[in-house]
This record gives C-alpha cells, structure tokens and sequence, in this order.
C-alpha cells in the first residue's frame, strides 16, 4: 500500500489512463518519463562546473 493507495485504487486509476490516452501513446508516455528521470538524476550526480574557478574575481576600482 503506498500512501493510503491500495490495489483496487490503482487499477481504477490504470484503467482511467488507458481510456484518456489509449494504448498506443502508453509506451511514449512511459519513455519520455523514463529518459526526464534519467536526465534528472544525472543532472544531479554531475559535478558544479565552473569555467571560471581558476581565474581570480575582478577587482574593483572605486573612483
């Protein structure tokens, strides 16, 4: 049970997808969401990348 879901919640929902966006746009939808988790997880495994690490910050002359 997730959250108060339990089985028949879940089917009735399944059922109501299925009607809204049929059979054939399932396994799209399914894709898309597979690869917008796949970039969000990489994204947040990645490193910060800064270019300008290196360089030391400009100084600023007060006239």
């Amino acid at each position: 049970m997730i959250g108060g879901i339990g089985m028949p919640e879940l089917i009735i929902i399944l059922v109501i997808i299925l009607i809204i966006f049929g059979a054939g746009k399932l396994p799209e939808i399914g894709a898309g969401l597979g690869k917008g988790i796949k970039n969000f997880k990489k994204a947040t495994k990645e490193p910060l990348e800064d270019k300008d690490a290196d360089k030391e910050p400009e100084k600023i002359e007060k006239d």
